[in-house]
């Protein structure tokens, strides 16, 4: 796990990054600079629940590909949640407030990912240990109005001018942040290295 000091405002940007790229990349810088962040946190997962292994690289080479991508010394690349022995982002959020109280974190995820998000286990304590900022993604601008979670805790939603303090905010708190938007995918990604050539 990072190294954190006092006060610090981080962000966690979890994912199979598998494989990672420059719309992943936008995400985090985005979140950095509208969420007025020290630090982000790139955490990389052994494998979403949710998702096939099948075609799930190793961990070592998610890891190398990000450590090539990033290049701002705010983003750390980090697989502690292997040592935890599971991949739920909400034991996983629950470890990191035990062991960094003296710090403040806000969840950071792709508006795809709202779509989904009442699938995850334990999702509404996720929405309750840490604010969660949301970063627009191709194709999924309303999400932020349609989605479960969005309806469950729509008292909680802050404006997004109002960004830079979510930090400062007790859960449940989110908000949906507008911006650049990338069409890459890791899927899209994958198929297109898997063809064969001709």
């Amino acid at each position: 796990m990072p190294h954190v000091e006092r006060g610090m405002a981080i962000g966690l940007f979890g994912g199979s990054f598998n494989p990672p790229h420059e719309g992943h990349l936008l995400v985090a810088e985005i979140a950095l600079r509208r969420l007025g962040l020290d630090q982000l946190w790139w955490m990389v997962t052994p494998g979403n629940p949710l998702k096939s292994r099948s075609e799930l690289a190793s961990l070592d080479d998610r890891i190398a590909m990000s450590n090539r991508l990033i290049h701002d010394p705010r983003i750390k690349v980090t697989a502690f949640e292997k040592t935890l022995g599971g991949s739920y982002t909400a034991d996983t959020l629950g470890f990191v407030k035990a062991k960094n109280p003296q710090a403040h974190f806000v969840w950071v995820m792709g508006a795809d990912s709202l779509k989904t998000f009442h699938n995850w286990q334990k999702w509404r304590e996720i929405a309750s240990t840490f604010p969660i900022a949301v970063i627009d993604r191709p194709g999924s601008t309303l999400s932020f109005l349609s989605s479960k979670m969005a309806r469950t805790f729509d008292y909680a939603r802050i404006d997004e001018d109002d960004a830079g303090s979510l930090w400062k905010r007790p859960a449940p708190a989110w908000t949906f942040i507008h911006g650049p938007r990338s069409t890459l995918s890791s899927t899209a990604i994958r198929a297109t290295n898997g063809r064969k050539p001709g």
